[in-house]
């Protein structure tokens, strides 16, 4: 069974078990509440609203009170020197679709439950997972700087053998190409 749902002058086709975003609504978190703007219910049968079906409703509950991602919001007249820049975010709640009854009374049920998240505890918490990180950093940077600063003589010495090998190699081959010169501009 589904059911078309209203909310926020935007239409929602809803089933039970579903998790939809609407525009925000003054519920609290963990919040189990009806929606009585059900437009149709479908399934074995159908039943159309005019503009709303009677004895219908739909059961949810607050699964989030959040806001979205930011958006761009940019501005401009060509031509004009009219250039406006400024970013938006939406508020919004998320929904669990937990039960739809239809007029008849059937109910269509999902053994699923709510997943309900507070957004601003689980900031809280990596907030303060990064200040906890940023100390132990701190703590251990004494040791840190010891080993960076072997590591950098380690790395030195190999890159002075190198260096050394390198120069070693061009003499050894300038050397034997000014022999063989030497050795053609003899002969003729």
């Amino acid at each position: 069974m589904y059911a078309i749902i209203r909310t926020g002058g935007k239409q929602y086709k809803v089933q039970a078990g579903d998790v939809v975003q609407v525009d925000k609504l003054d519920q609290k978190l963990g919040a189990e509440f009806d929606i009585n703007e059900i437009l149709m219910v479908g399934g074995e049968s159908t039943h159309v609203g005019q503009p709303l079906v009677k004895g219908a409703k739909v059961t949810v509950v607050v699964t989030k009170q959040a806001k979205t991602r930011k958006q761009i919001v940019f501005k401009k007249k060509r031509r004009q020197g009219y250039r406006k820049f400024a970013t938006h975010k939406q508020e919004f709640t998320e929904l669990f679709v937990k039960a739809i009854t239809s007029p008849d009374g059937k109910v269509a049920k999902t053994d699923e439950s709510a997943n309900v998240v507070d957004v601003a505890a689980v900031r809280a918490e990596k907030a303060q997972a990064r200040v906890a990180a940023r100390k132990e950093r701190a703590a251990n940077k004494g040791t840190a700087e010891v080993v960076k600063k072997a590591a950098k003589k380690v790395a030195k010495k190999k890159v002075a053998k190198k260096a050394v090998k390198k120069t070693a190699k061009k003499a050894t081959k300038t050397g034997a190409k000014k022999k063989a010169a030497k050795k053609t501009s003899k002969k003729a």
